[in-house]
């Protein structure tokens, strides 16, 4: 077998190859792209089904269904001033263990947090959606370069 076949054959095969991982991070990608939107839609209609509004005196969305970090993230700023309003100013740790007003601020505490969760969702989701795109670009990227 002379040089140049030989040179020819594992030329080809590395082609074959790049294409085979081009077409597996295509796939990848496109698994990513489905896992951020799918939850995305989860985190969305989780949220929607609560039924949960946007307080009349937040200073953004206010009167709009929560079912969007946006939406989430007024909500749970709402909720801090109105704990935060009800306590004096003081948070859950601060206030003493008979103040009246401690259970307010720790369910305002949770439900924040709660809103908070959320939005992180979303964020992961948006995050995973966002890769997914960048994957299925590279592995066309690939198959492309193992055809030219």
């Amino acid at each position: 077998m002379s040089t140049v076949s030989t040179s020819t054959t594992a030329t080809t095969d590395r082609l074959r190859s790049v294409s085979v991982i081009g077409t597996i991070v295509v796939i990848f990608g496109i698994i990513m792209i489905l896992a951020g939107g799918f939850t995305w839609y989860q985190v969305q209609s989780q949220l929607a089904s609560e039924k949960i509004t946007v307080s009349e005196d937040a200073s953004m969305f206010a009167g709009q269904p929560v079912n969007s970090p946006w939406t989430a993230y007024s909500e749970a700023q709402t909720i801090e001033k109105h704990a935060l309003a009800a306590s004096g100013g003081k948070t859950y740790a601060e206030l003493p263990k008979d103040d009246p007003n401690r259970q307010v601020v720790m369910t305002g505490s949770f439900l924040r947090a709660s809103l908070f969760t959320s939005v992180v969702a979303f964020g992961v989701a948006f995050m995973a959606f966002g890769i997914g795109i960048v994957l299925v670009l590279v592995g066309i990227a690939f198959r492309r370069v193992a055809r030219a």
